[in-house]
């Protein structure tokens, strides 16, 4: 009885302070919606042991089991953090102990080790039900040295001749070198390019997935993938291609940008995070400079994929713990700016457990799902306020302080202001926002943690505790409504006397 009292008081205040709902709901789904989860798929998920041939767990060069339907068994897992859409490392048929897919044999053919063509179909059925998106790794540039492509007497003009890059500043070299003894498909030849284009279209048209994280964009002439993108986007509509193109200069990034692909992993960014995030009292004015500069070279910035690291780079979580610091800690800041920021956000498999590693292949360990969950509350608490403010996803930004690692910054989307700050220091920072920074007489109501800045004499103070973030909606004053409360208050009496003559009753029954 105490506990059906409690939530009848507690249903009309919850309507008073509730958040005014976004417009996302009412408007097409964008790519630059989406949050996207990057898992390689041999070190996620053990889920048929079936096709656990060549595992060994013991040996980070080896196969450790995970496959399609250890997915599958996941999805809820990562549909309940806020996760969008997956991206997974290739599952094309691969050379021996190419646990990680990027030595290619068929690109027709599906892994073994990770099950079979019909189980990965079912997987993007199944994400499709959970309105999640599947992007493929493909990989243009090269194959395994034990491709049947390669040992076929009348496909040796399909590679480069074998030389090594030994100027990596030389675009020649780049688009023609062999990378680490692997062949170097010649994209030139209309052979090679019908074969990549055929296979690219046959996945999506046999599978059904959204999109393809392209490979080694850079060492593979900008005439193909204007093609490639072509092709893809005439096979299926509103479907996503995210490049990597390894470098830090955005400008030569932007090259390919031209050739229709339509977003890259923000290696230039990526830099600046983790350089600020690793440890507090660091600035965060260069992560601003950056998107400032992207908005001036990117056709669309808010597709570009920002992160803080890959299979490719040492784990962030070293990072923190090379400084001495708290994982979790670290982890929650750094996601606060991925998340409420222009881009993509994409999360390396494990960071949601603060997972450890070092240099490949220390970067790809196995996936431990009995752990704390410190990160993936705050993943799932941060991920739904992504999805419900399209002001996080589709709005403007503008810096409105930034001083020795705290930051405020302002999202603005049709009538939606979210204003989100970020202390990066190690002391607690006072912050007051003024008329010319937001809208007086209303109110800034804390999603995170909870907080209230009411706008008093023309001003908005925002106190932030350190190493600690909130993200505010900003929204009409809440005061008291005297007609509002006059009616709860005749609700309340005479549910009050309803309870009164129930005790009547039963009082009488025992007498």
């Amino acid at each position: 009885m105490k506990k059906s009292l409690f939530s009848l008081i507690l249903i009309p205040f919850l309507l008073i302070y509730a958040l005014p709902v976004g417009a996302m709901e009412k408007e097409d789904r964008k790519w630059q919606d989406e949050t996207v989860y990057f898992l390689m798929v041999d070190r996620f998920n053990n889920g048929d042991t079936t096709n656990d041939m060549d595992v060994d767990v013991k040996d980070p060069l080896a196969y450790h089991g995970g496959d399609f339907q250890g997915i599958i068994d996941k999805l809820d897992y990562l549909k309940d953090m806020g996760f969008t859409a997956i991206w997974l490392t290739p599952i094309f048929d691969n050379a021996d102990k190419g646990y990680h897919g990027y030595w290619i044999n068929d690109f027709y053919k599906v892994d073994e080790h990770f099950g079979d063509i019909e189980t990965f179909k079912k997987l993007v059925s199944e994400a499709h039900k959970r309105d999640m998106k599947i992007i493929l790794d493909f990989v243009a540039n090269h194959v395994a040295p034990s491709s049947p492509l390669v040992k076929d007497p009348e496909k040796q003009d399909w590679f480069h001749e074998n030389k090594e890059i030994t100027n990596w500043e030389d675009q020649n070299q780049l688009e023609n070198g062999w990378i680490y003894g692997l062949p170097d498909l010649a994209q030139e030849n209309p052979e090679v390019e019908k074969y990549l284009l055929d296979a690219a279209k046959w996945w999506i048209k046999e599978t059904n997935i959204d999109g393809y994280r392209l490979d080694t964009v850079k060492h593979v002439p900008t005439s193909f993938w204007e093609k490639f993108s072509k092709t893809v986007k005439e096979t299926k509509e509103n479907f996503y291609l995210l490049g990597e193109v390894w470098s830090n200069d955005p400008t030569y990034i932007s090259n390919y940008d031209k050739a229709g692909i339509d977003g890259f992993v923000d290696y230039p960014l990526n830099e600046y995070l983790r350089r600020a995030f690793a440890k507090p009292d660091q600035r965060l004015d260069a992560l601003f400079k950056n998107y400032d500069r992207n908005k001036t070279i990117y056709e669309d910035p808010y597709l570009m994929g920002t992160f803080l690291d890959n299979h490719d780079t040492i784990r962030f979580t070293h990072d923190m713990v090379e400084n001495n610091q708290n994982p979790g800690t670290r982890w929650k800041l750094a996601l606060t700016y991925l998340y409420t920021t222009p881009g993509i956000p994409i999360v390396y498999y494990g960071s949601e457990i603060a997972l450890n590693g070092g240099k490949d292949p220390d970067n790809r360990r196995q996936m431990d799902f009995r752990t704390d969950k410190e990160i993936i509350d705050y993943i799932s608490k941060i991920g739904e306020l992504r999805q419900q403010l399209p002001s996080l996803t589709r709005g403007t930004m503008e810096l409105l302080y930034e001083k020795n690692g705290m930051a405020v910054y302002k999202r603005v989307y049709q009538k939606e202001v979210t204003i989100i700050a970020i202390n990066n220091t190690s002391k607690s920072q006072h912050i007051t926002l003024t008329a010319k920074d937001i809208e007086q007489g209303k109110e800034l109501r804390g999603l995170l943690a909870n907080d209230l800045a009411r706008s008093k004499n023309g001003k908005y103070d925002l106190i932030i505790d350190r190493e600690e973030a909130e993200v505010y909606a900003l929204a009409e004053k809440t005061g008291l409504n005297i007609p509002y409360l006059s009616a709860m208050g005749v609700v309340y009496a005479a549910f009050a006397t309803f309870l009164y003559f129930i005790w009547k009753k039963g009082k009488r029954k025992k007498s």
